[in-house]
């Protein structure tokens, strides 16, 4: 059949956009780990990296509410902006964390977990460039399932080794809190990856 009522398209291009500012904030999290310097500046960026995704989230809306006929369905659009914004809100607060709860050093798992992070967002934000062909996604989201699973077992082993190595009770407070700030954002994209999965399979 021949629609009559064209599709607004523009939906994959901003979600691109939410995708490169995630992916952005995701490295912005991983270098702040890795160098360990400048903290307040580094916090800072990603904060205004959050800040921009939040402005992203409401062209969508806005987008949303005005379209005809949307490239996928309505819920879907909703919920996929809604887990995208959860992770980059969640590297916002482990970067914050570092400052806060005044860490001194990450530990070797705090950055592992880091760099899963920025894997992570490497895989939605090129599933999100395949959003006109859902179908051709499913390797991205399976990596991004797979860094999930990875993170589970390293951040068990993380918190474990708090309490065998006997640490300052204030340290355990701190290393654990951070490592399920971490853990809860990888899970958060795992989420938006179900979303992109649930997308694929109604074969938009």
């Amino acid at each position: 059949m021949v629609r009559l009522i064209p599709r607004d398209e523009a939906f994959t291009e901003i979600f691109i956009r939410d995708g490169e500012n995630l992916l952005a904030a995701a490295r912005a999290l991983e270098e702040l780990v890795v160098t360990y310097d400048r903290l307040d500046e580094r916090v800072a960026a990603i904060q205004a990296l959050e800040h921009e995704g939040d402005e992203i989230d409401g062209e969508i809306a806005v987008r949303l509410e005005r379209a005809f006929i949307t490239p996928f369905d309505r819920e879907d659009i909703h919920e996929l902006t809604s887990r995208l914004d959860d992770v980059v809100d969640g590297i916002q607060e482990v970067a914050e964390t570092f400052v806060i709860y005044g860490i001194d050093k990450p530990t070797p798992e705090a950055r592992q977990l880091a760099g899963i992070i920025a894997g992570q967002g490497a895989e939605l934000l090129a599933a999100l460039r395949m959003l006109d062909k859902p179908e051709t996604m499913q390797a991205h989201l399976r990596s991004v399932h797979t860094l999930e699973n990875e993170a589970d077992g390293l951040s068990r082993a993380a918190i474990g080794r708090l309490f065998r190595e006997r640490m300052d009770p204030l340290d355990v407070i701190r290393f654990r809190d951070l490592y399920i700030a971490l853990e809860e954002t990888i899970d958060a994209a795992e989420d938006a990856a179900e979303i992109l999965e649930r997308i694929a399979a109604k074969g938009v």
